[in-house]
């Protein structure tokens, strides 16, 4: 077996995706993960803390797509504004870095695990502090910056998990887009008491 190849760290992905679709997360291990993808078990682990990294890699990138998109923005961008620029620009990466069909498989392997589930809300909470915080540095206030962060991280998780619903064919942007208008027809619904 080589020492090293380019494309480990996709081709680790790929295996354990396959590998754990196939026996399940938990009869699956590195070293399996790691003679798939044609390398070494050390190879795995200078990728990789254990397999449950696999599911998770690209976090940070994932949430670099929300933050630069708002802090990219021109001036004077109004929150909500911000929120979909954010929006659009992370899922237009997750679209092109990953597919539908890649998003559905890990879905589901994580839905089928509690750690794993608890591991993916951590993900996301984190992400709509990280929107949060990149809207106060832009200057929206604190409230409507906390209200926007967790309106990104319900909007995007409504919509991926439309988007990679059997048969689902529309684009991830579109039923953004769909969740984003539901949401301001029904905010205009809403009178204080």
């Amino acid at each position: 077996m080589a020492r090293w190849r380019p494309g480990s760290t996709g081709r680790l992905q790929q295996a354990a995706i396959e590998l754990f679709t196939e026996n399940g997360y938990d009869a699956t291990t590195v070293a399996e993960i790691a003679e798939r993808a044609g390398v070494t078990e050390r190879t795995f682990f200078r990728h990789y803390g254990d397999k449950r990294e696999v599911l998770f890699a690209g976090q940070q990138e994932f949430q670099s797509g929300f933050v630069d998109a708002i802090t990219d923005a021109p001036p004077g961008t109004p929150a909500m504004e911000l929120s979909a620029r954010a929006l659009d620009a992370a899922s237009r990466a997750l679209q092109e870095a990953r597919g539908r069909e890649h998003a559905r498989a890990r879905y589901a392997i994580i839905s089928a695990h509690a750690p794993l589930r608890e591991r993916e809300q951590l993900k996301l909470a984190v992400l709509a502090q990280a929107v949060t915080d990149a809207l106060v540095i832009r200057g929206i206030p604190d409230l409507p910056a906390h209200l926007a962060g967790d309106v990104v991280v319900s909007v995007f998780s409504t919509a991926f998990a439309r988007w990679i619903a059997p048969g689902e064919t529309r684009d991830l942007l579109d039923l953004q887009h769909e969740a984003l208008a539901e949401l301001a027809n029904l905010a205009g619904t809403i009178t204080a008491a």
